[in-house]
């Protein structure tokens, strides 16, 4: 199982039309072979001291795969190029961080 974090910085004040493109993708994805988990998700506002400080430009992915196979059949899916060319001019970069359970 391998656990995947996906940090999307985007263009200020295009945080609202990006997400209202992911949303669109989300249900395709998860009903590829091998995804578990896949949502958005953005920077809780907590007292924790631990807590960063909230980055209103970033969205994080948070994903599960069965397999690295799976997940590279999801990169290369379809309607994953298609939402790419969607918000391509909502996006300033992207890092990606791919974990193995231990």
């Amino acid at each position: 199982m391998l656990s995947v974090i996906a940090e999307i910085e985007v263009v200020d004040g295009k945080r609202d039309d990006f997400l209202a493109e992911f949303r669109k993708l989300v249900p395709l994805v998860l009903a590829e072979a091998g995804c578990v988990e896949y949502g958005p998700t953005l920077d809780a506002v907590t007292d924790i001291p631990a807590q960063i400080p909230r980055r209103d430009n970033i969205v994080t992915i948070v994903e599960k795969w069965e397999s690295v196979d799976a997940l590279k059949a999801h990169l290369v899916a379809a309607h994953m190029t298609e939402y790419r060319v969607r918000v391509k001019g909502f996006v300033v970069g992207s890092v990606l961080r791919i974990l193995d359970a231990v």
